[in-house]
């Protein structure tokens, strides 16, 4: 039997899917608006407005929806992770993503949409893994009160509790 299915995250907007797509097009490498269907005459919204789409970003394809303004607003339960391989990487999707949104702590923050996103240096999680008890515990006691992650800050934590 051959499988063809594949999965990707969809996501509920409430009239502001093409703009969405576009803000995080312009983010994220390898990345482009695929597909947009915009309602006809037959409704329910405006003719010509965009009713669903697919955008990729680096190379993971999303679907989204206008489904206008019901009660499904996006929360903190479903969020998209952002591996960063060091400090310049975090300090740009940190910076592009919570233009217009809201920081949070641990790398986390909502994006003007609403979507809430982590952006980690995979460095923190050697950090916070060290086989040195008291390393890995500096390192996460330091994470613990950043919003934004800081390489050095964690690296000094963990150092400072590894001498002595």
């Amino acid at each position: 039997m051959t499988i063809t299915s594949s999965i990707s995250p969809c996501l509920w907007f409430d009239d502001d899917l093409e703009e969405a797509a576009r803000f995080y097009t312009g983010i994220f490498p390898n990345s482009s608006i695929g597909h947009l269907t915009r309602y006809n005459d037959a409704g329910p919204g405006e003719p010509g407005t965009v009713m669903a789409g697919e955008f990729t970003l680096d190379g993971l394809t999303f679907r989204g929806i206008n489904g206008g303004p019901a009660s499904f607003g996006f929360s903190e339960a479903i969020s998209f992770s952002v591996s960063c391989r060091d400090q310049s990487e975090v300090d740009y999707y940190w910076d592009a993503l919570a233009d217009g949104g809201e920081e949070s702590v641990c790398g986390w923050l909502k994006d003007r949409y609403g979507v809430s996103w982590q952006v980690v240096p995979t460095r923190l999680y050697e950090l916070v893994s060290d086989p040195d008890r008291g390393r890995a515990l500096a390192a996460t006691q330091a994470m613990l009160r950043m919003r934004r992650i800081v390489v050095a800050d964690l690296e000094a934590a963990a150092d400072a509790a590894g001498v002595g």
